[in-house]
């Protein structure tokens, strides 16, 4: 039995397959503007990873922001549902789940089983979000891959002051007309970012162990930064980060699908 489960971003679209009990592939394609047609390429390109047939697949699970567009979707679990679920498989032992992407983070606190215990959600600040580093890191004129490890360079703390992107752009716009070290910009940058995450995340009360999801827990930078912000809490990242939300959506699926 095959199943599909696919997370709707605002920058990609992830899609994890489960057949038999077992991850057989996944894939990666950028958002567009038809958000079902993104979803249906995401699944398209997994399916052809794992050399299957569209009409394989027994049920479809969708979630992210554009999970209520997709009318081929047989289940929409909300990205809460999918981050815990997803968290489960990626990293059992988990208790403190934060899922940052390019335009929401969120933090999830579950117990030993997955079970959500509580939440905390922040889609109104663009500094608490993936997107805030990529704006900045073109304002440095770097790429994002660039940005995220010449932080790791920094040998003084700025802090920055600005609290949405706009202003925060010129901040540090300012910053590199007074000569500042680029390292110490990113890393400003980066911890502005981690210390509205770790607000967040505070809320719902930081248990060990502590796991990062989420396109952005590939930024070293920020995963630094997120850990001191915390108070010197130690972060997992695994592997498959990136597909937290998609690979949660595949195993309600599956699990949907045993059940009948």
């Amino acid at each position: 039995m095959l199943v599909a489960g696919v997370d709707i971003g605002a920058k990609n679209v992830h899609a994890v397959l489960v057949e038999d009990g077992t991850v057989s592939a996944s894939a990666t394609v950028p958002s567009g503007f038809d958000q079902e047609e993104s979803a249906e390429r995401g699944v398209t390109e997994a399916l052809k990873v794992a050399g299957a047939a569209r009409d394989e697949l027994a049920l479809v699970a969708a979630t992210g922001a554009g999970r209520k567009a997709i009318s081929f979707a047989d289940q929409t679990p909300t990205e809460i549902a999918a981050g815990a679920r997803g968290a489960l498989a990626l990293y059992p032992e988990v208790r403190t789940v934060i899922d940052v992407g390019a335009d929401e983070s969120r933090a999830i606190r579950v117990d030993g089983k997955g079970k959500v215990l509580d939440f905390a959600i922040n889609e109104k600040c663009a500094a608490g979000a993936g997107a805030f580093v990529e704006a900045m890191s073109r304002a440095l004129e770097m790429s994002l891959e660039e940005f995220a490890s010449i932080s790791l360079d920094s040998t003084q703390v700025i802090p920055m002051n600005a609290q949405c992107t706009v202003f925060a752009e010129s901040e540090v716009v300012s910053l590199i007309h007074a000569n500042t070290a680029p390292a110490d910009i990113a890393r400003a940058v980066h911890d502005a970012m981690a210390s509205r995450v770790a607000a967040m995340v505070r809320r719902i009360g930081v248990e060990d162990p502590v796991m990062l999801g989420g396109g952005t827990a590939l930024n070293a930078g920020f995963v630094k930064s997120l850990s001191q912000a915390l108070g010197e809490v130690e972060i997992t990242v695994p592997e498959r980060a990136p597909f937290l939300g998609a690979e949660g959506a595949a195993w309600l699926a599956w699990e949907a699908a045993k059940a009948g």
